[in-house]
């Protein structure tokens, strides 16, 4: 049985719930390699990754649409013959421009958000 999971192991490893790591399989994102005897889906090394990467997707408000195409060219580049290898670089550009644009957008609200709290904060007693 080397190195197959069940989804709860999964669930464990990735800190996604049951719920979301199903909702990834049932549209296609991430697809147990393997079942067991029983009938469990049994999940790989890869598929974890494959789980970490969508996750660090998730707050950069990427759709399941992108994150598929995505998936698709990260697997493109690692394989050892990828024919479209200029146009997937050029695609995986592009994606990490969204990203790095995600990034500022979060910092901006997250400096608001800091801001709200010390607002609040000085209402208190000080302890």
């Amino acid at each position: 049985m080397g190195g197959h999971m069940q989804i709860g192991e999964v669930a464990e490893r990735t800190g996604l719930s049951l719920r979301t790591i199903r909702y990834y399989e049932e549209v296609g994102l991430v697809v147990p390699s393997a079942r067991s005897q029983g009938g469990f889906r049994l999940y790989t090394q890869p598929d974890v990754d494959r789980l970490g990467v969508i996750k660090r997707m998730k707050p950069l408000g990427f759709q399941l649409e992108e994150m598929r195409e995505l998936l698709t060219i990260l697997d493109a580049l690692s394989a050892a013959e990828d024919a479209d290898r200029a146009e997937h670089l050029d695609r995986l550009a592009g994606f990490h421009t969204a990203a790095e644009q995600r990034c500022e957008e979060l910092r901006a609200q997250l400096h608001i958000a800091e801001d709200f709290a010390g607002t609040l904060r000085a209402h208190l007693p000080v302890a």
